[in-house]
């Protein structure tokens, strides 16, 4: 059997490609019994008890800007994860090579958290992979010739946008803006404008559901209606947002977004830049299914913006084609 694995280490979501399938797409949350440290739950059943649970459970999110922010409890999880897989244990610590995804603006210290937890499930070879070059390897594009391709994946904890050409990354900005930090936007607008306290699942659904990226959308009267506690009365109560605002409260947070875009197109040389003149830029991840951020970028940068097909699983879809052609593929880090 092929032991071989590839994994998308996301802030929200956590991924593992085995033999051409996508086997684990589960919220990267873990939660534990406080008392004995013991592992309760894993994914889906952990994050239905986000911000429901009792004094003795916690929750935890270890992967903070799409690196491990809290080791032992990403390890737990990381392991529940590989679990699921099917596979027994005893048959990865002697084949396993394993493809691991990682941010581009990864220090030396956050590269190190993810090797040492590759080997601690006994991968016998590990392979890293900036998310940017994934996901153009995922939707489509050859990374390996010198033509320039620009990406911008906006996961749940950091936006990579890179410019790839020639296996590598020619330049790239790397900013701590993305899913998470719409979702306290949120949060915090519905706070300040409703007097009204929802927790981040809720934030979550209201962006998923109705979240823009540009006030003049034909659907801006859109609404939903949100359910939480009056900061006022601490009763429960129930208010109607629509589109508009939302897509008012995350314009300062999609501003930054853009100011990041732009920066790297000055940055890009010019022998490239006409390669993305005429081939655009792609988005990925679960940001690129904000509502008209596309047609937003395109205003701001005037080219044209593709929206990957299936956003949240082109990294992972990348990483397990570099799985199957990792002895040819010239962008691993080994």
């Amino acid at each position: 059997m092929n032991h071989d694995i590839a994994i998308d280490l996301g802030t929200a979501n956590f991924l593992i490609v085995h033999q051409n399938e996508i086997v684990v797409d589960q919220p990267s949350v873990v939660a534990f019994d406080r008392m004995t440290n013991k592992m309760l739950a894993v994914g889906n059943e952990a994050m239905q008890m986000e911000g429901k649970t009792h004094d003795n459970i916690r929750t935890v999110r270890p992967l903070q800007g799409g690196v491990i922010a809290d080791y032992n409890a990403a390890e737990m999880m990381i392991r529940g994860m590989m679990a699921m897989v099917g596979l027994r244990r005893s048959f990865f610590k002697p084949f396993i090579r394993m493809v691991v995804c990682i941010p581009s603006g990864i220090t030396e210290v956050e590269k190190r958290a993810v090797e040492d937890s590759a080997e601690t499930l006994g991968a016998r070879r590990l392979y890293l992979v900036h998310e940017p070059i994934a996901a153009a390897v995922g939707i489509g594009l050859n990374v390996e010739e010198p033509e320039g391709n620009m990406v911008v994946d906006i996961g749940g904890g950091t936006t990579e946008i890179a410019l790839i050409a020639s296996s590598g990354i020619i330049c790239n900005q790397s900013v701590r803006v993305a899913g998470n930090t719409l979702d306290a936007d949120i949060e915090l607008y519905i706070r300040n404008e409703y007097h009204l306290l929802i927790g981040q699942p809720t934030a979550e659904r209201i962006k998923q559901s109705i979240g823009a990226a540009l006030t003049d959308l034909p659907e801006s009267r859109r609404e939903y209606e949100v359910k939480g506690r009056d900061l006022l009365t601490g009763m429960p109560k129930q208010i109607v947002v629509t589109q508009a605002e939302i897509a008012h409260c995350l314009d300062k947070s999609l501003s930054k977004i853009e100011e990041s875009v732009m920066k790297l197109l000055e940055e890009m040389p010019p022998e490239l830049a006409g390669d993305i003149f005429l081939r655009g830029m792609y988005l990925s991840g679960g940001g690129a299914l904000l509502h008209g951020l596309d047609k937003r970028l395109s205003q701001k940068t005037h080219l044209q913006v593709h929206v990957a097909e299936d956003p949240l699983r082109m990294v992972a879809k990348g990483a397990g084609l570099t799985l199957n052609n990792i002895e040819r593929a010239g962008y691993l880090i080994k």
